[in-house]
């Protein structure tokens, strides 16, 4: 089942680069690997307050989460790191 849907997504990311393509990006292997860069941050001051940041998206980033029809990421959100 893991497989299938692997394939599933592969197809559609596959399918949304070439509908809408962006420069450079020709697989869908390219653009997971140009989105891998995208770091979220966490720092604790003095032990109270926690601060969570996202690095600052590029402009090829921006435009396959764009061909992507996937929203931003924000600090707010709340990802776990793999």
């Amino acid at each position: 089942m893991i497989c299938f849907i692997a394939l599933v997504l592969q197809r559609l990311t596959r399918a949304r680069l070439r509908e809408t393509p962006v420069d450079k990006v020709v697989s869908p292997e390219r653009a997971l690997s140009a989105l891998r860069r995208i770091q979220t941050h966490r720092i604790t001051l003095n032990d109270q307050r926690s601060l969570t940041g996202i690095s600052t998206l590029d402009p090829e980033q921006t435009a396959i989460l764009a061909s992507l029809r996937v929203k931003k990421p924000t600090s707010a959100d709340q990802y776990v790191n793999l």
